[in-house]
């Protein structure tokens, strides 16, 4: 590690370095994927056991300190040097013909914006595997332990809907260098195929963003945004749920289903 670039603190760089972590993240879908994507290699700790598999790699990383290192590891049509939230998702598959490929998507997420990334993978139906790094704050709230009670949000809702997810391992701080103030989760994640979701994931978002705003709240001061009063109370009449429920004590099928009854309003 001591001939690598200090890792930059405004970038959230921490640079792992726990051989067990490394291993599990990096043969967790080595076997079923076909292409694999990393975001944020940095010093290339994951770089190299993936690029291991054989299997086509490709690197998307802001940092443009870690060229040198990341082109010894990678061809250079296969490396971009570009800030993950803006890159042409789009243009990259049709560039690379990996439209119909089963794709992995690897990443030590930057903490600050691991909500904003995941959220945008979800519209990515090409990635068909996901091992992601979370603070363990936010990876519960797309995974929340089973025996966790009020712990639904617009993450819970989407880590559920759109793949089959688990926690892969926990990290300590202990695991990088330098050591971040708290503590990591990796979650594991299988796509499922639903499309259509994933279509009107816009609209999805927009109608989270508002239950979860107050998710304190009673649904029926939540939701009048949405529906007048007298609609409302049949929805919710249809839905079996009280309106007295705050959105926080909610599970996932309740969610979807006052989502679709109010998009067919």
């Amino acid at each position: 590690m001591s001939k690598v670039p200090v890792a930059n603190k405004q970038l959230g760089q921490h640079y792992l370095k726990d051989q067990n972590v490394i291993k599990k993240i990096c043969t967790n879908f080595s076997e079923q994927a076909e292409v694999i994507i990393e975001i944020g290699p940095g010093p290339g700790v994951l770089t190299q056991q993936l690029a291991a598999t054989g299997k086509p790699l490709y690197l998307i990383e802001k940092d443009t300190r870690f060229r040198d290192i990341l082109l010894n590891l990678c061809p250079e049509d296969h490396v971009y040097f570009t800030d993950a939230m803006d890159f042409y998702w789009e243009e990259f598959f049709k560039k690379h013909q990996l439209h119909g490929k089963k794709i992995w998507l690897v990443s030590n997420l930057p903490y600050n914006i691991s909500s904003q990334l995941f959220i945008s993978f979800i519209t990515l139906p090409d990635i068909a595997y996901m091992t992601l790094m979370f603070q363990k704050e936010v990876a519960e709230k797309i995974a929340p332990p089973l025996h966790q009670k009020n712990s639904m949000s617009s993450l819970a809702v989407y880590g559920h809907l759109f793949f089959e997810t688990k926690l892969l391992v926990k990290v300590s701080p202990g695991a990088f260098l330098p050591p971040p103030k708290v503590d990591s989760q990796v979650l594991s994640f299988i796509r499922h195929q639903n499309i259509a979701e994933v279509a009107d994931f816009k609209n999805l978002e927009k109608f989270s963003r508002i239950l979860f705003s107050q998710k304190r709240k009673q649904l029926g001061t939540v939701l009048k945004a949405l529906a007048p009063i007298e609609k409302l109370t049949l929805i919710l009449e249809r839905c079996k749920i009280s309106p007295q429920i705050r959105a926080e004590a909610l599970d996932v099928k309740e969610v979807l289903a006052l989502y679709h009854e109010l998009k067919a309003e």
